[in-house]
């Protein structure tokens, strides 16, 4: 249910742009490669500088965007951030430092959506416990290399939720700012078929994207802003029938990769209507205002497995994407925030 977040007496100080003047939460999906379009997107929303972040909520590279994107911004401020954001990307592109081992191993890891057949037979045969026996990911050598967690976990200004999934309970975990590590990032990005589950305090954990592609349900109890901003680079609708076995796992992946995501947001859309109606409390429930920032029109065009794509060039054209999907809709949505939500609930869920 969407509880009314606790200890609202004052405004949060959040991630400052240098002209903020409204305060918002992002929720940031993940989506292998496909991330460089929410690199894009948070670029342009820290350029512009008339937001504050109070809170991130994200799964898989949505989570590794949030962190690099604090980190960064806990250095030198939002133009810090920006620079450690490109930073980041840099290092995991063909072109970055990871040795060709690395990049192959990256490959698997933004590109499992999308393997030929005899690679799938030999996916099902044998696990990345017989075909990676050492663990080895290279994605964690990028992190290691690249965040200071002391100082994210020291952050008091921006709350970060990273989401993974428990492979015990099947239940969503909620990693909090406080307690971060390079393996929660790493858990939230664990994906089964190519990395062996992440163990944190003795319990195995794999990607997050499973339930919680990114969980906004953090957002409705502990932040003040009513305000969430999602950025979805996983397309909901494709209005084409797979046909192939390729074709057909790669559709499955982004409709389970959505599943809870739109839960979430059924459960928002009744609870607004019950406030409006006077049903529920205003007090007692907080009315979430939701908006959208997607790859629509952009990411539908990209095969699956363009998430495979580690090349700096692919980066950089999701990357402007990104940046001119977030300048439209800063403009045409700036005003409403605040004030009501851009996003059409009753449209989306129905």
């Amino acid at each position: 249910m969407t509880g009314r977040a606790r200890g609202r007496g004052g405004a949060p100080r959040g991630l400052a742009g240098s002209r903020a003047k409204k305060t918002i939460s992002l929720a940031l999906q993940g989506g292998g490669a496909h991330g460089a379009f929410t690199w894009g997107v948070l670029d342009a929303l820290l350029e512009d500088g008339r937001l504050a972040i109070e809170a991130v909520t994200g799964a898989s590279a949505g989570a590794i965007n949030a962190v690099v994107m604090i980190e960064g911004w806990l250095e030198g401020g939002t133009e810090s951030a920006r620079a450690q954001l490109e930073t980041f990307w840099r290092r995991i592109s063909l072109d970055g430092r990871l040795s060709e081992g690395q990049r192959t191993l990256l490959g698997g890891l933004l590109g499992y959506w999308d393997r030929n057949f005899w690679a799938d037979v030999f996916a099902h045969a044998l696990s990345p416990y017989d075909t990676n026996p050492l663990n080895i990911n290279p994605l964690r050598d990028a992190i290691d290399d690249l965040i200071d967690f002391g100082k994210v976990r020291a952050c008091r200004d921006v709350k970060v939720f990273v989401a993974a999934t428990n492979v015990w309970t099947g239940k969503v975990a909620i990693f909090r700012t406080a307690e971060l590590t390079a393996d929660h990032l790493m858990a939230s990005a664990c994906l089964p078929t190519v990395f062996q589950a992440v163990e944190i305090d003795g319990q195995p954990y794999w990607d997050g994207g499973y339930m919680g592609n990114p969980a906004l349900f953090p957002l409705f109890y502990e932040t003040v802003s009513d305000d969430i901003l999602l950025v979805q680079i996983n397309p909901v609708e494709r209005r084409e029938t797979p046909r192939t076995a390729r074709e057909i796992q790669n559709r499955l992946t982004e409709i389970t990769f959505n599943g809870n995501l739109l839960r979430e947001l059924r459960a928002i859309e009744f609870v607004t209507r019950l406030i409006d109606e006077g049903k529920l409390s205003p007090r007692e429930y907080k009315r979430v205002l939701m908006h959208r920032i997607d790859g629509a029109g952009v990411l539908d065009e990209y095969r699956a497995s363009s998430r495979l794509n580690t090349e700096w060039e692919f980066f950089l054209r999701l990357r402007d994407a990104g940046r001119a999907t977030a300048q439209r809709w800063l403009e045409a949505n700036y005003d409403e925030l605040g004030a009501r939500a851009t996003l059409d609930l009753r449209a989306e869920v129905s």
